[in-house]
């Protein structure tokens, strides 16, 4: 068992759990879920944005602890002050030390995008996703099939959420597009082995079709890549 099979394994029993704590029914009441979201696509496009979603991230599988000492509102409103279009809060517990109150602490302070930065497998997490605060959903294709692409993008979009979809080749990116996807995102780490290769961003942009917007996602940690990309 690689490990996106292990993190889709626990999420799926934290989605059994979590409806036994909180309702759809009460997600829908809470004051979150009532508010505006704002698009993706506008801020990404935004001429005085920089087009970067940069991410809150306390700690990874590849790399063990990064970001244990400062808080959400400092770096995510320092990101936002610094020009980035939307924010990405990881709310993964066991594999990468986030928290849904990171997210909703996020929300309180910032003004641009959120993505929920999680492994999403079942539409209670897309609900939930809108009741904390999130504007965007990340549908990974290695973990999802094609209808369950689909149905999760449609909801999604009844929500008045972006969607943004990550493949990590060309196998993925044929079976996943569909009209209630915003944004590609091409990631250059594999998730089941960790090797990373910018190439996968550079040779997926090409078959990317036009209609939708594109990004590249991992690997990236020099200014010369970013205008590469």
């Amino acid at each position: 068992m690689n490990i996106l099979d292990k993190i889709v394994a626990k999420k799926k029993e934290e989605v059994v759990l979590a409806k036994k704590v909180r309702s759809v029914k009460a997600l829908e009441a809470t004051l979150s879920f009532e508010r505006e979201t704002y698009s993706l696509r506008e801020f990404l496009t935004h001429p005085d944005k920089s087009g970067i979603i940069a991410e809150f991230k306390r700690k990874s599988p590849s790399k063990g602890i990064i970001n244990d000492k400062s808080t959400v509102e400092d770096v995510t409103t320092a990101y936002a002050s610094a020009g980035a279009s939307a924010l990405s809060v990881l709310t993964d517990r066991d594999f990468f030390m986030g928290h849904e109150d990171d997210l909703i602490a996020a929300r309180k302070v910032n003004t641009i995008p959120i993505l929920r930065k999680d492994f999403m497998i079942d539409e209670y997490q897309i609900v939930e996703a809108k009741a904390l605060g999130a504007d965007i959903i990340l549908l990974i294709a290695a973990c999802l099939t094609p209808k369950e692409i689909s149905d999760f993008g449609k909801l999604a979009k009844s929500l008045g959420l972006s969607t943004l979809l990550e493949v990590h080749n060309q196998e993925e990116l044929d079976y996943s597009l569909n009209p209630y996807i915003d944004v590609v995102g091409v990631n250059n780490r594999n998730l089941k082995d960790f090797s990373v290769s910018i190439d996968t961003s550079l040779a997926l942009a090409e078959t990317i079709p036009s209609e939708f917007l594109k990004i590249s996602e991992s690997a990236i940690s020099h200014p010369d890549t970013i205008k590469l990309l």
